[in-house]
C-alpha cells in the first residue's frame, strides 16, 4: 500500500483580538448630513433675504394676464412678474399678486402707477406694437411720494407721460370732450408741443375735466392770461362779419385737437405752475375775445322784425365793436295788447372811451365812483343824437347787428335811470326806413288828383286860346304874328298836357311802372329772406350748391 503524502502542517492563526470602539466614527458619519442642513438652511435663509417686496394691483380686466408668465417692467428693463391672478371678492375685477426686485421696495410709493402695456391707436399715436409678439405686460412708472404702498389701481389706458418727462401738466374745464381722446395733439402757433393725456366727466354732470401735457420747451410759454381752444375739425364761421375758415393742421381735421396761445395785448407773466387750472374755449374767437373790466347792461327796443339778430352779434360804432347782444326776447303789454321786442346788450364804456381829448391821458371809466360821470356823458350823447339801429351785416345770411351812431334828426329822447337795466333810445333799421320811404310815396302817388289837374290846365288853355281869337282882329299885323306863335305854343301847351294827363293817368305806364318797381322791390326782398333762411339751414349750399329735392324726385 502506497503511502498517503506528507501534508505540511498549517500555520498557527493568531486570535483576533478586539479593538476598542472609536468615538469619533459616529461624528464622521453624520457629518455630511449636517452640513447638508446647514447648506439648506443657508440657502432658504438667502432667499428670504434675496426675495423682492409684493404687491397687489386692481385691474378691471385680467386680458393678457398670465400667472407665472407676465412680467412687470419699468423703462422696457424687466423687474419682476405676476405670482398670481383672481377675480376680486365684489367680482368687479380681477387682483393681480406680483413680486418685484428687491431694489424695487424704495419705488413703490402712493403715486407709483401701474397700466397693462397692449398695442393701441389713439390720437393719432400707435403704442404698444411690441406686445403683438412677445405678449403684454405690466407698465410701471415710480412716483415721487414719500409714502410707502403695497396695494395699487392700474390704469385701464397707459399715460401718454412718465414721472421725469420734461414738461408740465395742465388741467382744462370744458362742457364738452368733443371729438377730443387720449392722446389728441395740442398745438401752439401750428406746432405739437403736447396732447392730451386723460379725461373724465365730473361727479355734478355738468362739465368734463382734462388733462393736458405740454412739452418742454414750450410749457414757458403758458402763463395765467393763455387761452386754450378746440382745434378739432373745420372751423367755419358765418356770420354779420363775413365768412372765416380756420384749421391748425390736416392732423386735427382727421382726429380733433387743442390750441393754446397768449393774447398780444397780454401783460408779460410768469410761467403757470403745474396743474394750473384753464377754462376750455369751443374756438379761437371765443378764446381770444376781449375781456373788459367794465361791462354796462343796456335795453334796446325795436318795433321791427329782429329775424337775423342772434345772441353775440356784434354791438358797432362806426366800425369798432363796442359790446355784443346777449339776449333777444319778446314782452306783452296785456293792457294795451302791443307787442315789444326788447334786446338785452353788454356795452363796454373802456373800448368807446379809452382815450379822451380833455382830462387824464388814459380816460378810463372804472370803478362806481364814476358811475355819475358816465350817465352824464351818455345823456349828452343821446341829446346830440345817439341811437341804437339795426343793420344788415351779412346780405347772404341775413343776420344784423346793432350799430350805435348819431342821427341829429332823430326825435329827442332822455335815459331813465331808474330802470334796471336802462334803455337806450333806437330809430328804424335802414331796410325799414327804405320801404317807408317807397311805400311813402306811393301813397302819395295814389292820393294825387291827376285827372283833375289835367281838367283844369286843359279849361285855362282854351279860355287863354278864346281869348287870343278875340284880340287877334284887333292887334296890327305885328301883333298877329305874335299871336301866331303864341298860339302854336298854346298848342303845343295842349299836346303836353294831354300827355302828362296820359302820363300821370291812374292807369298811366308811369303809375304802372311805379306799381310794378314796388312789387319788384318787395319779391327782391322776399327772395333775399328766402335765401338767408335756406342758408342758415343748408351752409354747404354755398360751396356744393343747391341739392335737388329727393321727394320730387321719387315722383
Amino acid at each position: 500500500m502506497a503511502e498517503t503524502p506528507h501534508r505540511p502542517e498549517p500555520p498557527d492563526i493568531p486570535e483576533a483580538v478586539a479593538a476598542p470602539k472609536s468615538r469619533r466614527t459616529v461624528q464622521l458619519v453624520w457629518l455630511i448630513p449636517l452640513i447638508a442642513v446647514l447648506v439648506g438652511g443657508w440657502l432658504a435663509v438667502k432667499s428670504v433675504l434675496d426675495r423682492g417686496p409684493v404687491i397687489t394691483i386692481s385691474f378691471k380686466s385680467g386680458e393678457g394676464l398670465e400667472a407665472g408668465k407676465t412680467a412687470i417692467k419699468y423703462k422696457d428693463v424687466e423687474i419682476g412678474h405676476v405670482d398670481t391672478v383672481r377675480i376680486s371678492p365684489d367680482l368687479s375685477g380681477v387682483i393681480v399678486t406680483a413680486e418685484l426686485v428687491k431694489n424695487a421696495g424704495p419705488h413703490l410709493v402712493e403715486d407709483t402707477r401701474f397700466w397693462v402695456a397692449r398695442a393701441r391707436i389713439a390720437g393719432g399715436t400707435v403704442s404698444g406694437l411690441g406686445t403683438l409678439l412677445g405678449g403684454a405686460y405690466i407698465g410701471m412708472d415710480v412716483g415721487k411720494s414719500a409714502n410707502k404702498r403695497s396695494k395699487f389701481t392700474g390704469l385701464e389706458v397707459q399715460p401718454v407721460f412718465t414721472t421725469g418727462m420734461p414738461g408740465r401738466q395742465f388741467t382744462l374745464s370744458s362742457e364738452t370732450v368733443g371729438s377730443l381722446d387720449v392722446g389728441s395733439p395740442l398745438f401752439f402757433r401750428r406746432l405739437q408741443v403736447g396732447q392730451v393725456a386723460s379725461y373724465e366727466l365730473n361727479k355734478d354732470g355738468k362739465s368734463v375735466t382734462l388733462k393736458v401735457f405740454v412739452n418742454a420747451p414750450y410749457d414757458q410759454y403758458v402763463n395765467a392770461n393763455t387761452r386754450f381752444w378746440e382745434a378739432s375739425g373745420i372751423d367755419f364761421k358765418l356770420d354779420a362779419s363775413g365768412f372765416e375758415l380756420n384749421t391748425q393742421s390736416l392732423v386735427s381735421i382727421a382726429i380733433g385737437g387743442l390750441a393754446f396761445e397768449t393774447p398780444a395785448t397780454s401783460e408779460v407773466l410768469p410761467p403757470a405752475e403745474a396743474d394750473a387750472t384753464f377754462d376750455l374755449f369751443s374756438n379761437r374767437t371765443a378764446a381770444m375775445k376781449r375781456e373788459d373790466a367794465i361791462v354796462d347792461t343796456y335795453l334796446l327796443v325795436f318795433n321791427e322784425s329782429l329775424r337775423g339778430l342772434l345772441p353775440g352779434a356784434p354791438v358797432d360804432f362806426r366800425g369798432i365793436n363796442v359790446g355784443e347782444v346777449v339776449s333777444v326776447n319778446t314782452q306783452i303789454d296785456l293792457e294795451t295788447g302791443t307787442i315789444i321786442l326788447p334786446v338785452e346788450i353788454h356795452f363796454y364804456p373802456e373800448r368807446f372811451t379809452s382815450r379822451s381829448l380833455t382830462g387824464p391821458k388814459t380816460g378810463r371809466m372804472s370803478g362806481t365812483s364814476n358811475k355819475e360821470k358816465t350817465q352824464e356823458l351818455t345823456d349828452v350823447m343821446i341829446a346830440r343824437g345817439l341811437r341804437g339801429q339795426l343793420r344788415t351785416g351779412n346780405l347772404l345770411t341775413g343776420q344784423l347787428y346793432i350799430a350805435l351812431d348819431f342821427f341829429p334828426n332823430a326825435p329827442k329822447a332822455k335815459i331813465d335811470w331808474t330802470k334796471t337795466p336802462a334803455e337806450l333810445p333806437t330809430v328804424p333799421g335802414t331796410v325799414q326806413d327804405l320801404m317807408a320811404t317807397v311805400g311813402s310815396f306811393a301813397r302819395k302817388l295814389d292820393k294825387m288828383d291827376v285827372e283833375g289837374i289835367g281838367t283844369n290846365l286843359k279849361q285855362t288853355l282854351q279860355s287863354t286860346t278864346k281869348m287870343m281869337q278875340r284880340l287877334d282882329g284887333e292887334l296890327a299885323p305885328e301883333a298877329r304874328l305874335m299871336m301866331q306863335e303864341a298860339r302854336s305854343a298854346i298848342a303845343a301847351a295842349e299836346r303836353a298836357t294831354v300827355t302828362a294827363e296820359r302820363t300821370m293817368g291812374v292807369n298811366s305806364p308811369l303809375q304802372q311802372d311805379t306799381r310794378e318797381a314796388l312789387q319788384e322791390i318787395t319779391r327782391a326782398a322776399q327772395a333775399f329772406r328766402t335765401l338767408a333762411e335756406y342758408l342758415e339751414q343748408h351752409p354747404e349750399a354755398l360751396i356744393q350748391g343747391k341739392t335737388k329735392d329727393k321727394t320730387k324726385d321719387r315722383k
